[in-house]
């Protein structure tokens, strides 16, 4: 009996230990039970003959629940079978008028709205692949992104038809055939589509028709800033994508559960994480043209929405607002995202409720993904023995000033200590692959890392500086190189260089991001430029360059004018002094200037200017 009661009192004692010495244990064995089955869940449909794809997710949902509501813009909604018949009909039209094939990729370009749902169904109906292109570019940017795929078909919203127009004899030179979503267009070489989907019979596509896509067949074609130059186009693959969808059902989303959508459809997060993650689970979508701060809520209890997705941007301007009774009023319970400072997130549950923030941290072309399951505030992730060792990963010494890993007297790189900032690099494997950018050999070399910790091996360098802490939380610490972000979009420093001395005017520009300390995340945009010999700083002309070819985010907004750029050994452009010194008047003694949109210029920069950005009543 005594040999009894001391088995008993062991296993009562066990769960106590446990919780003292290891708080994370049950959390991690949950999680970890959780990922392996989505790992027996994407091997069986890896096995399965004919290949298993997201399309055939969507159609398993069409056939099990055909009048379950998909999806909700405005004031319309489409069930499954609605999203099927629509696309059954864009794709008829495409395999006419457009001649698509399997093996061919179409170029999309426009905004959140359900025709872009049907016209990504459609594609991949006709074993075609999609190139999301960011609807906020133009010009040379436009061109640059289209010709990034290899498409030959190009189709756009109505609203930026005219966008399209101004590039429409590059394009056609190359003989590229443009649709407008559109029932009239009067431009030549430019057809209607809308129209052409109308009249198109709600016919399926066999399955035949798309029967040699493999695994390694592209899926989507994603467009990331990466560390420098114009965009490129990051290869999402069949089988990356199908991972992805059982990645994302280990987050507890089942088909009960409302998915507000209103990050942009072009991105990773909106699409793979927003839209694929939604077919996995057979939920609905409520999709926005873009985020609303003043209808966020309202448009959660109208809807009973019960996941969200963000960047840290996202959840700061909805604390920002003026706190109302009915804050807690809503049936969300998951917000997923990334991005977030650990006071937005304490405000963000302090002021809204027991909401369950998981953030994740990963790259759209990297080969690693971090989930914060605990809620451990602050943290993407947290490391895991078993992962580790499968996925092979580090933290390596980086020395930012030389921009470059810290190596040992064998040429190898050194791994970071625990609660030690360091470079954060990925085996590139079978298991975890690195497949680049289309056609940009360069910029795919650019991110393999080689001869990290032995001969021969190779890395993916993911530009990101991380720390792991002795409870092995991950956190995110900053970016290396020439990429900083700001509202939640990657800005490449070169590429608005680039467009800065386009101007007559500019000599030299050296872009970077400099912090705002007051409720701000992430790095504004900044440039110190020099001037041509005899030319003039022309204030009014400069804010309608970049308000012509740089989108909102990307624009510099603020100017500073130096005689002379300094550059290193190698001439590099040296911008860890510029960020330090930031744009505070009483600091910088050269020619300052920040851009006002109401005046539609960029004026002077003065101390009373400085202290109301600083007290955040100038907003950016």
């Amino acid at each position: 009996m005594y040999i009894l009661y001391t088995l008993v009192a062991a296993v009562a004692i066990v769960p106590l230990l446990l919780k003292l010495y290891f708080p994370y244990f049950w959390s991690d064995c949950s999680f970890m039970i959780s990922l392996a089955r989505s790992f027996i869940t994407f091997a069986k449909r890896r096995l399965r003959k004919p290949m298993f794809t997201v399309l055939d997710r969507f159609f398993e949902h069409a056939a099990q629940h055909p009048h379950k509501t998909f999806l909700v813009f405005e004031d319309d909604a489409y069930s499954y079978r609605d999203a099927d018949e629509r696309s059954n009909r864009m794709a008829q039209a495409l395999k006419r008028h457009a001649g698509l094939k399997e093996g061919d990729t179409v170029a999309l370009y426009m905004g959140n709205e359900p025709a872009f749902v049907f016209c990504w169904l459609a594609l991949a109906k006709l074993g075609c692949s999609a190139a999301l292109l960011n609807n906020n570019i133009r010009a040379k940017s436009l061109l640059h992104c289209f010709n990034c795929c290899g498409a030959k078909v190009i189709i756009a919203a109505s609203e930026l038809g005219n966008s399209v127009r101004e590039v429409l004899p590059s394009l056609q030179e190359q003989n590229v055939k443009v649709f407008v979503l559109a029932k009239q267009w009067s431009t030549p070489g430019m057809e209607t589509l809308a129209d052409k989907v109308e009249e198109a019979q709600n016919e399926p596509i066999p399955q035949s028709a798309r029967s040699k896509i493999t695994f390694e067949s592209p899926a989507v074609y994603i467009y990331t800033s990466g560390t420098t130059g114009l965009p490129k186009a990051a290869l999402i693959n069949q089988e990356r994508l199908l991972a992805a969808m059982e990645v994302l059902s280990s987050n507890r989303i089942t088909q009960e559960d409302v998915i507000y959508i209103n990050l942009p459809l072009y991105h990773a997060a909106g699409f793979i994480i927003g839209f694929v993650g939604s077919i996995v689970t057979g939920s609905t979508v409520i999709l926005k043209r873009k985020f609303s701060v003043s209808q966020f809520w309202d448009d959660c209890r109208k809807h009973n929405v019960t996941v969200i997705q963000y960047i840290g941007e996202v959840l700061r301007y909805l604390c920002n607002t003026p706190k109302r009774d009915n804050d807690r009023d809503h049936r969300v319970r998951l917000a997923l995202g990334n991005g977030v400072r650990p006071d937005v997130w304490k405000e963000f549950l302090n002021r809204f409720g027991a909401i369950e923030v998981r953030e994740f941290y990963g790259a759209t072309e990297g080969n690693l993904v971090f989930l914060n399951y605990t809620g451990k505030i602050g943290a993407v992730g947290r490391e895991i023995f078993i992962l580790k060792k499968l996925f092979r990963y580090a933290v390596i010494k980086y020395d930012t000033a030389k921009d470059e890993p810290v190596r040992d007297s064998n040429g190898f790189c050194i791994e970071a200590c625990k609660g030690e900032t360091g470079l954060l690099v990925s085996k590139i494997t079978k298991i975890s692959p690195f497949y680049g950018y289309v056609r940009n050999a360069q910029q795919t070399e650019k991110k393999r890392l080689h001869n990290v910790f032995q001969k021969g091996d190779v890395y993916f360098n993911s530009g990101d500086l991380m720390k792991i802490d002795k409870d092995n939380f991950v956190y995110f610490q900053d970016r290396v190189g020439d990429t900083f972000r700001w509202k939640g979009e990657n800005v490449a420093t070169t590429e608005v260089s680039d467009i800065l001395t386009m101007l007559d005017f500019i000599a030299e520009a050296n872009v970077y991001g400099v912090e705002v300390k007051e409720g701000h995340e992430g790095r504004i945009g900044m440039a110190a430029v020099t001037l041509k010999e005899e030319k003039q700083f022309d204030c009014v002309k400069m804010y309608s360059h970049v308000a012509c070819y740089l989108p909102g985010y990307a624009r510099p907004r603020f100017l500073r004018i130096q005689d002379s750029l300094e550059i290193t050994g190698t001439f590099k452009q040296m911008k860890v002094k510029l960020v330090q010194e930031g744009f505070n008047p009483a600091v910088v003694q050269d020619p300052l200037y920040f851009l006002e949109e109401n005046q539609k210029s960029y004026v002077s920069m003065t101390p009373e200017i400085h202290s109301l950005i600083m007290s955040g009543k100038i907003k950016l």
